[in-house]
């Protein structure tokens, strides 16, 4: 058996037959429980400031806070058909996908346009979705982790977590078309991450993984929409979000200097299955079973268009250098390193990672209100 068929259950990770068979099966269910087998850490240390990062982020974090209700100016009326043609004309996708042959040759602009409707609904579902497994696992970092200044700020993002929550909710409920249930491979990411004993699994699964690669789908998103309101709520959520990313890079860097070689392998390894998890989700095989379409062939083909490749190698911009940083690119024999390069995203490797650079994302005064 292969690492691959060991870590992620299939020995070829582009295998889309494989992808496609997960789906989520509790679909009209409205309460899911996960076991949290880990343990509730109470620490009588309470020397505030001994580790200064984590108490400088911790003071940052208590001015920065925002209220969803009165911050964005929910007054904006959205046209979702109007903003789906002025981003598709903004952005130039889909100029060069080859659609001769396929089921798409047949397709008007009546057909590209439901389906810009139907991926901005699941997109923001996912992001919904994915918010509220960073509240439970922020939660659990709270209970698990044995630092007071870990602790401090880790209260901070639970609010931040649940703010998240709500205003994607009312964007999707109030602005947008509907909404799709939790894509099967993220749920079994945040499954896995919640289920771990481990306080730094979780920190590692959420906070450099979710949390990095929702950084960087938030950035790309806010480059391409031309809607103002949703404009003003990615800003603001990436100005929580890159403060998050940076409090899992100071824990766990200190954290893993003293980790055994086989402690750290777990840990590349359970990267490398979060990775993949996040990269299956983007297929959106949900979109095209509700739109009827044949799902492998349209997932085939949409594979081919360049702007979605780059954009699924965007998102890991803020991922790979966050694994450098911490050392798992290259502890032991270098495995992760192989494997980023096998899904080729290793070039990102260079980026600054959010330890450096998440002050930049913080919100100028008046910077927000001027986007609209």
């Amino acid at each position: 058996m292969t690492d691959t068929d060991r870590i992620i259950g299939r020995t070829e990770v582009n295998d889309i037959e494989q992808i496609l068979m997960i789906s989520n099966t509790d679909v009209d269910a409205t309460v899911r429980a996960v076991a949290d087998n880990a343990d509730a850490i109470f620490t009588w240390d309470y020397g505030k400031g001994q580790r200064p990062a984590l108490e400088r982020l911790y003071e940052k974090a208590k001015t920065s806070q925002w209220n969803g209700e009165t911050d964005l100016d929910w007054s904006i009326e959205v046209d979702q058909e109007a903003v789906v043609v002025a981003n598709m004309a903004a952005n130039n996708r889909g100029a060069g996908l080859d659609v001769a042959g396929t089921l798409f040759e047949k397709w008007g602009d009546k057909e590209w346009t439901e389906l810009g409707v139907q991926s901005q609904n699941w997109t923001l579902s996912q992001f919904m979705h994915g918010e509220q497994g960073a509240l439970v696992c922020t939660a659990k970092i709270v209970e698990t982790v044995p630092w007071i200044d870990a602790k401090y700020y880790a209260a901070t993002q639970v609010m931040d977590e649940a703010r998240h929550v709500e205003v994607f909710a009312k964007y999707l409920n109030t602005k947008l078309s509907g909404h799709y249930p939790i894509n099967a491979h993220l749920q079994m990411l945040l499954d896995d991450i919640v289920g771990d004993s481990r306080w730094d699994m979780t920190y590692l699964g959420m906070q450099i993984m979710v949390e990095g690669l929702a950084l960087a789908a938030f950035g790309f998103m806010h480059q391409m929409t031309t809607e103002p309101l949703l404009k003003q709520l990615l800003r603001y959520v990436m100005s929580d979000e890159a403060r998050h990313v940076a409090f899992g890079v100071l824990s766990l860097k200190e954290y893993y200097q003293d980790l055994t070689q086989a402690e750290l392998r777990e840990r590349q390894e359970f990267a490398f299955e979060a990775a993949v998890r996040m990269r299956d989700r983007l297929l959106q095989q949900e979109v095209w079973d509700r739109m009827g379409v044949p799902v492998k062939e349209a997932v085939t083909v949409i594979m081919q268009d360049p702007g979605q490749q780059l954009f699924q190698q965007m998102l890991f911009a803020k991922i790979v250098p966050n694994c450098k940083k911490l050392g798992l690119l290259d502890a032991g024999d270098g495995w992760l390193r192989e494997r980023f390069t096998e899904i080729g995203v290793i070039d990102f490797e260079h980026m600054p990672d959010t330890e450096e650079e998440y002050e930049t994302f913080a919100l100028a005064q008046g910077e927000v209100a001027s986007l609209a």
